[in-house]
């Protein structure tokens, strides 16, 4: 529960998590940064690769899921960075969801999760947010997943949008 793409993270760290994931191909891991420009760095065309201590682990992994968060549009710029990175799977994570996301192009990513800020001092997010990037999805062809509205208790609101839920997943 921390950034592995952190700059205090060494290299050869994120190198030895990489083969510990390339070890168990029976669990999809969900990597989620808010530093993807370093992500692609470490991981991209001119990086060090999916490479570890002991051997090289192929690219992209399978089993290995690489996201970015967005809480508002001033982000939106995180996704260029997560669509050069090698993955399997690319992911946005918009949570908490702080403001609309109308600059957000959804070009190469293959899920998006929204979901409401929860704690006793949440910001409120706005229905038509959510239902903006959820009818973007769906004529993208971008699978949807709405995780809560957020609140005191992060499932204080539930989780229904216009009557469903939404647990789209990535094939």
């Amino acid at each position: 529960m921390s950034d592995l793409f952190h700059p205090l993270v060494p290299d050869d760290f994120v190198g030895r998590i990489f083969a510990v994931m390339a070890r168990c191909p029976q669990h999809i891991f969900q990597v989620l940064t808010k530093r993807p420009e370093r992500m692609v760095g470490v991981l991209g065309p001119n990086g060090c690769g999916f490479y570890a201590v002991d051997r090289l682990v192929p690219r992209p992994q399978p089993n290995v899921w690489l996201g970015t968060s967005i809480e508002n549009d001033r982000w939106t710029s995180r996704a260029d960075a997560l669509r050069e990175t090698p993955a399997a799977v690319r992911f946005i994570s918009a949570e908490p969801l702080l403001g609309p996301l109308p600059s957000l192009d959804l070009t190469g990513i293959d899920w998006l999760i929204v979901g409401g800020e929860s704690g006793s001092e949440h910001r409120p997010m706005d229905a038509e947010w959510v239902r903006d990037l959820r009818d973007r999805c769906v004529a993208a062809g971008v699978p949807f997943f709405f995780k809560q509205w957020g609140g005191r208790t992060p499932k204080a609101n539930g989780r229904e949008l216009d009557g469903r839920t939404w647990d789209e997943y990535p094939r």
